[in-house]
């Protein structure tokens, strides 16, 4: 089963999701080398080593989860319409113009992921590093074989180790959760009710719709993963604002405080009646929450007491593992 996931910006098409594997990235002018620092794992740092999905999934997640559960037939009809040959085109699509990272290639973007997968008690997914002046990671979780996560090289740019780390965590988080199931299943179904004529596009347009909605639940998600890795909210907010409107020039004048009281007015300014129906109108077709609203999601759970739970938690068994 072939699955892509992106950690980028809201997008109205699931560009990233393209069962084509008709992949589109520009070439990139890089005014400078790609520079990568010395990372070591702060010794604060608590890993789960019991984490369970539903430990950190999100209440929406769950709900819409079951909503694509519920659909007759999903299973079995995403194995039918998709096949070896497409994955097999996917695999060669993403790996035949990136760089595999290893303890000898980009060795510290190796470590960042070893590390993540090790906190989210996961087994470490291969790592791709691809040019694009793109700001972008997915992930591509393939049947039978080892899935694997592609970064493009503006996102590196972009970020720092922390914050790049997060990301990596970020798209963990989506194969901790098994979200390739019902993407892949439910996009597919999507795709094939467009050719029936008629009743078709209804189909198409009422899953198109639950679709989207799974997708922006997933991402928050998923961005709780992030958290449980960076372990400092304001790493993940970071990134979500260099997402909405970030460059390396400007990288240093960025302020989170200030993002996260623009998320708080925007949440204020849609909590009328019409502000309602507009946010809702402004989202429905989005494959991304909007970025305010992420922004605000990972401060509130960073405050709640099922944070605090799981890291208390986390640290009372690392305690019992150390001795």
């Amino acid at each position: 089963m072939t699955l892509s996931f992106s950690y980028g910006v809201s997008s109205d098409k699931l560009n990233h999701t393209s069962f084509s594997g008709n992949f589109k990235f520009g070439s990139m002018k890089q005014s400078r080398r790609m520079r990568l620092v010395p990372v070591c794992r702060a010794a604060a740092s608590v890993v789960f080593r019991d984490l369970d999905a539903d430990d950190f999934r999100h209440p929406l997640d769950k709900q819409n989860t079951l909503l694509l559960r519920a659909i007759p037939g999903l299973n079995d009809l995403g194995r039918a319409l998709l096949g070896t040959v497409t994955e097999q085109i996917m695999v060669l699509e993403n790996i035949g113009t990136s760089v595999l990272v290893s303890k000898n290639q980009l060795p510290e973007l190796h470590q960042l992921m070893t590390e993540a997968a090790e906190i989210l008690n996961l087994e470490a997914p291969d790592l791709y590093v691809r040019q694009s002046p793109v700001p972008n990671a997915y992930t591509l979780a393939i049947s039978g074989k080892k899935p694997f996560v592609v970064v493009h090289t503006s996102l590196v740019e972009l970020l720092t180790r922390k914050e790049l780390q997060a990301v990596l965590a970020h798209e963990l988080g989506h194969l901790k959760c098994d979200h390739g199931v019902w993407l892949t299943f439910a996009n597919i179904l999507t795709l094939g009710a467009y050719t029936i004529p008629g009743i078709g596009g209804m189909i198409a347009q009422s899953l198109e719709e639950q679709l989207f909605r799974w997708l922006r639940a997933a991402e928050l998600t998923c961005d709780r993963a992030a958290l449980l890795v960076s372990q400092d909210p304001k790493v993940v907010i970071s990134v979500l604002m260099k997402l909405a409107g970030g460059c390396p020039s400007l990288a240093d004048q960025l302020n989170v405080d200030a993002f996260l009281e623009q998320a708080r007015s925007y949440e204020k300014a849609s909590s009328s009646p019409v502000g309602w129906y507009i946010r809702n109108a402004q989202t429905r077709q989005l494959s991304h929450p909007l970025p305010v609203l992420r922004a605000r999601e990972i401060d509130a759970w960073s405050r709640s007491q099922d944070y605090a739970s799981l890291l208390k938690r986390a640290m009372k068994m690392n305690t019992v593992h150390t001795f």
